[in-house]
């Protein structure tokens, strides 16, 4: 079950603003907590999560693995919380299910059948060379086909309503923003590696716990009368948004993917620091003030200025240090461009409908 609002109920028709520093000092740490576990969506889920209530263990023949490897919700829960053992871990499971065997296992047959419709979705193209890489990055459009985009969505016309959702269909991958790439830093070598390092410095706040861009969010989702703890709206959170989560873990977490992962990094970058923009203006647009509008006024400037960094000094440099790699640079590139096509889509047409985006509508914090 999703948890109720940390901190006080707001008034969100005065528009908001950041909250005292002694407040954040109050709320903040809550947030380091994940949340308690989902309800299951499916035979697999189901039984993922009567397993990891136990002692860890083998066990007898799981069941087929989902063949929705897109949008399917049995199947995008049950490869999240595989995944989130790697991260905070998961509320009541103990902590030696993270490398058990038959987990892993399991987590495998996923990955293979997730990787499978990655392959479809992204199709075969003629591999650039090495030199070329960052000139190819530029070229992977950033934007969903028809035009459509959430960020020009959020700028122009998005309800309050609207916001929240998408600040809550964003959380399971910004509430760990970063995290995934940085299991890059021990497979990278020489100037790729410095300038990730770079990268990720600004991210977790370049020293200053206070900027640390999973707190922004946290503290965003606060200021909208949201729970910013990890997995607090799991329950709520559709396949088709977990896969975007999924995808950056999958990619991070194997050395075999490191090339994939560097194109993933390079692809957020170059599309972050206008969509931001954009949506920070939406916010603005609504009456909402600095206590939501921080995070993304944050990545307008930083991502900006990774664009750069990240194209060129990571992904362009480790294809000229490795160039086998270079076709699979573009591989994750395409396949974030891939899943966040049919994130937009669900996203856009259930609020072209006129109905929300979560599996469940979002129920309002009640005015102060």
């Amino acid at each position: 079950m999703s948890g109720a609002p940390s901190g006080a109920p707001l008034n969100l028709s005065a528009g908001l603003h950041s909250p005292s520093p002694g407040i954040l000092d109050a709320v903040m740490p809550a947030t380091d907590r994940a949340a308690g576990l989902p309800a299951a969506r499916g035979e697999l889920s189901g039984f993922l999560l009567e397993r990891l209530t136990g002692e860890p263990g083998d066990w007898a023949s799981p069941p087929p693995i989902p063949m929705d490897a897109r949008r399917g919700e049995d199947f995008h829960l049950s490869l999240h919380l595989c995944y989130e053992l790697h991260y905070g871990g998961l509320e009541d499971v103990d902590e030696r299910w993270e490398w058990n065997p038959a987990l892993l296992e399991l987590r495998s047959r996923l990955e293979r059948t997730f990787e499978a419709a990655l392959r479809e979705d992204v199709g075969a193209s003629e591999a650039p060379s090495p030199v070329e890489v960052a000139a190819a990055l530029r070229g992977v459009p950033g934007e969903y086909p028809d035009g459509r985009s959430i960020a020009g969505h959020v700028a122009r016309s998005a309800s309050l309503e609207q916001v929240r959702e998408l600040v809550v269909l964003r959380s399971a991958y910004q509430l760990k923003e970063a995290d995934p790439h940085s299991w890059l830093i021990p497979r990278l070598r020489g100037g790729p590696k410095v300038a990730l390092v770079e990268v990720q410095s600004d991210e977790y706040g370049a020293g200053d716990p206070a900027r640390l861009h999973q707190s922004l969010y946290a503290r965003t989702m606060q200021a909208l009368g949201l729970d910013g703890r990890p997995g607090g709206y799991l329950d709520l959170i559709p396949g088709v948004a977990l896969a975007t989560a999924n995808l950056a873990s999958l990619l991070g977490l194997h050395r075999r993917w490191r090339g994939a992962s560097v194109g993933h990094l390079a692809m957020i970058e170059m599309t972050s620091s206008d969509a931001n923009r954009r949506c920070a203006n939406g916010l603005r647009r609504l009456g909402l003030g600095p206590g939501v509008t921080d995070f993304y006024d944050e990545h307008v400037e930083a991502d900006a200025l990774h664009d750069a960094i990240a194209v060129n000094d990571v992904a362009g440099a480790l294809a000229r240090d490795e160039p086998q790699l270079a076709p699979q640079i573009l591989f994750g590139a395409r396949s974030l461009f891939a899943v966040e096509g049919r994130f937009t889509e669900h996203v856009l047409d259930a609020w072209d409908a006129g109905a929300t985006s979560l599996l469940e509508p979002l129920a309002l914090p009640a005015a102060a």
